[in-house]
């Protein structure tokens, strides 16, 4: 059997880096003017280490994601099975749940940027039907959720710059590509003297369109996703009920022979299994996009 020697080096370790983390980020070497001015205000020293708790808490949310829980998960079940092997599965489940988190980040910033798109077609319409210039509509719907893109565009509207290219030049955003017809509408409309609040009518209530689409996509493809996720969770329930019965099932799949071979093929059919699924899942997806251009 594999002495909990490891384990516990492996949990001594993360502890003092852990500790070594805290106390430098505690320390606030970098906050030297906040210092001497609560130094000045006479601000008690329990409101400075509170202050720093925040930072500190600030810094970790924006470098550590949930992803962190693989990490204790994995040491508690390697200090109940006495195995070094949980602890080093859950580094590699931390790198796959961070990537998932990230992608799943990733769709919520595309859709919050394609409904800026829509409603900034839409305003700048409105705008327009309410006697304005184009330069000074755009500037009026201002450019919400596209970051240094948006600030060039309105600064080119703003000093008479060339506001289609900015505007393609923006739409390379994942989720702004709406602003490639509003692009060609503003050339169209600038060069020939079509009319550009109707076709930025068009191209909201083609976004939206699509928009509504992908979401019944999402809501019906809910139910395999969530199937798939019970699915991987079985084997954990296994455990668990095994463990309940008397069983033993860890000291089997962490200290015998058949137990490894069990635990390898068990691991790369579940992983064939949930890549399979994700795949069905992403062509479904795929599969279901429109075309907004009209």
């Amino acid at each position: 059997m594999v002495s909990l020697g490891p384990v516990a080096g492996v949990a001594a370790v993360a502890a003092m880096l852990c500790a070594g983390a805290a106390g430098w980020l505690a320390g606030g070497g970098r906050d030297e003017v906040g210092r001497r001015a609560r130094e000045l205000s006479g601000a008690p020293e329990r409101a400075t280490w509170r202050a720093r708790w925040r930072r500190a808490g600030r810094w970790s949310r924006g470098r550590i994601g949930r992803e962190a829980w693989c990490l204790p998960a994995g040491l508690g079940v390697g200090v109940v099975g006495e195995s070094v092997v949980p602890v080093l599965a859950s580094l590699a489940a931390a790198f796959v749940v961070r990537r998932w988190l990230a992608a799943r980040g990733a769709e919520r910033e595309r859709d919050r940027r394609t409904a800026a798109v829509i409603g900034l077609c839409a305003a700048v319409a409105g705008e327009l039907r309410a006697g304005q210039q184009p330069h000074r509509a755009l500037l009026a719907a201002g450019l919400p959720g596209l970051g240094d893109e948006g600030a060039a565009v309105s600064a080119a509207a703003r000093y008479g710059g060339d506001v289609p290219q900015a505007l393609r030049t923006a739409a390379r955003l994942p989720g702004a590509d709406g602003l490639t017809g509003m692009a060609a509408c503003w050339q169209v409309a600038v060069q020939g003297g079509a009319g550009l609040a109707s076709g930025l009518e068009r191209i909201a209530a083609g976004l939206r369109a699509r928009r509504d689409q992908q979401e019944e996509l999402r809501a019906q493809l809910a139910g395999p996703r969530v199937t798939a996720l019970m699915l991987a969770l079985l084997p954990a329930a296994g455990l668990l009920m095994g463990g309940a019965l008397g069983a033993d099932p860890l000291r089997v799949l962490l200290h015998t022979p058949s137990g490894w071979v069990c635990l390898v093929a068990g691991g790369l059919l579940e992983w064939g299994g949930v890549a399979w699924t994700a795949r069905i899942v992403a062509e479904a997806s795929e599969g279901g996009d429109v075309r907004w251009v009209r």
